[in-house]
């Protein structure tokens, strides 16, 4: 069915936080997010999001890249299939990516387009996106607790547990001999059932991950990520994946068929973690999930953003199906929680709701005192 794209809106917020979130690499001190609205001629709409952690001043930055730079190719394109604007944008967008060198705000800001889109003709068909995607997709997915800081773990494992998580993810990367001492002694005071994973956030050489290695395999976790750069040559990822019994974790920084494609037939990590707001949309990370599982291995995106970023998440993790587990932040972040949709219920499940696309109909009210911007384009 063919529409006519009429209005895009972008909108950002920040919200002020008490405890700044903290990785290896940096430290967020605001919680940004940025939402972007798709509108046809004949009125239906569609929700995405765009990544906007880092850099610090990411959010307005994409808002306005998306405004200025690329809604020339969308305000009045004729789209027919919910994919056409990430093959299309991915296409027309590529020489001034390349002339600005921004290759990742450019696929960003194609990403959160790229969910609106398909929000926009889920809705359209009255149905779920999950369901959009795949007829015969889960009504829940399982979660893990994210984003904990090792520093402040007992606590946040403790408040997760009670909120029904059975697994949990931990960040580390900062000294490595006391982290990995704290990380010893989270595996030994887990409960029967549950399960530790930790994130290194690529703070390690592969010489240092190494040494590390018989400590951390002697835990069980579940997963360790990104224990190195992303970036390093295949041989290096070869011999961590050779040095380690522990399942190695990455994806959140791969961008492309390509390079998703040749990551997993090298099979150095057994859990891939493709970003929805990162790269792809749902368009392109819903083929690379799909490869993940026709290949044996462990689909589980990663995702630490707002509302509706982790609604689409869950929705493409339902949609594919597998072992995989919905990435889900325990710190406190207005931007995700007012929305009712993004919600953990008391089992650890993510609810698949019925409603048509996300579920979203509108921003909520009270993200108002946080918005720092907002933009739009139009016929």
């Amino acid at each position: 069915m063919t529409c006519v794209i009429e209005r895009v809106e972008a909108v950002c917020f920040r919200v002020p936080v008490k405890v700044p979130v903290a990785t290896s690499f940096g430290v967020m001190r605001d919680r940004p997010a940025v939402f972007v609205k798709l509108t046809a001629q004949d009125g239906v709409f569609g929700w995405g999001e765009i990544f906007a952690n880092w850099p610090a001043a990411a959010a307005e930055h994409r808002a306005q890249l998306l405004v200025q730079d690329i809604c020339d190719l969308v305000v009045g394109a004729r789209v027919n299939k919910a994919g056409d604007l990430f093959d299309r944008l991915t296409e027309q967008t590529h020489i001034r990516a390349l002339q600005s060198g921004e290759w990742g705000p450019f696929r960003q800001v194609i990403a959160g387009l790229d969910i609106a889109l398909h929000d926009m003709f889920a809705r359209r068909d009255g149905m779920s996106v999950a369901r959009f995607l795949n007829k015969d997709a889960a009504d829940a997915v399982p979660t893990y607790a994210s984003g904990i800081a090792i520093g402040a773990a007992p606590e946040l494992i403790a408040r997760a547990r009670a909120a029904g998580h059975d697994a949990f993810k931990v960040k580390i990367g900062f000294d490595g001999r006391r982290d990995l001492n704290a990380l010893h002694t989270m595996a030994e005071t887990l409960h029967a059932g549950e399960q530790l994973m930790a994130d290194v956030n690529q703070a390690w050489s592969v010489d240092e991950a190494l040494s590390y290695a018989a400590q951390i395999d002697a835990m069980g976790l579940g997963w360790l990520e990104e224990p190195v750069r992303a970036d390093l040559p295949t041989a290096d990822w070869a011999e961590l994946a050779a040095g380690f019994k522990t399942p190695l974790a990455g994806g959140e920084n791969i961008a492309g068929h390509t390079e998703f494609a040749a990551a997993i037939s090298a099979r150095h990590l057994s859990v891939v973690q493709p970003d929805i707001v990162k790269w792809g949309g749902l368009s392109g990370c819903a083929s690379v999930a799909r490869n993940v599982r026709d290949t044996g291995l462990r689909y589980c995106p990663h995702f630490l953003g707002g509302g509706i970023g982790l609604i689409a998440s869950g929705h493409l993790l339902a949609a594919v199906g597998g072992d995989g587990m919905l990435e889900v932040d325990v710190n406190p972040n207005p931007l995700r929680d007012a929305f009712d949709a993004a919600e953990v219920k008391g089992s650890g499940l993510f609810a698949i709701s019925e409603a048509p696309g996300l579920g979203v109909e509108h921003l909520p009210e009270e993200l108002a005192q946080y918005q720092t911007l907002s933009l739009e384009a139009r016929v």
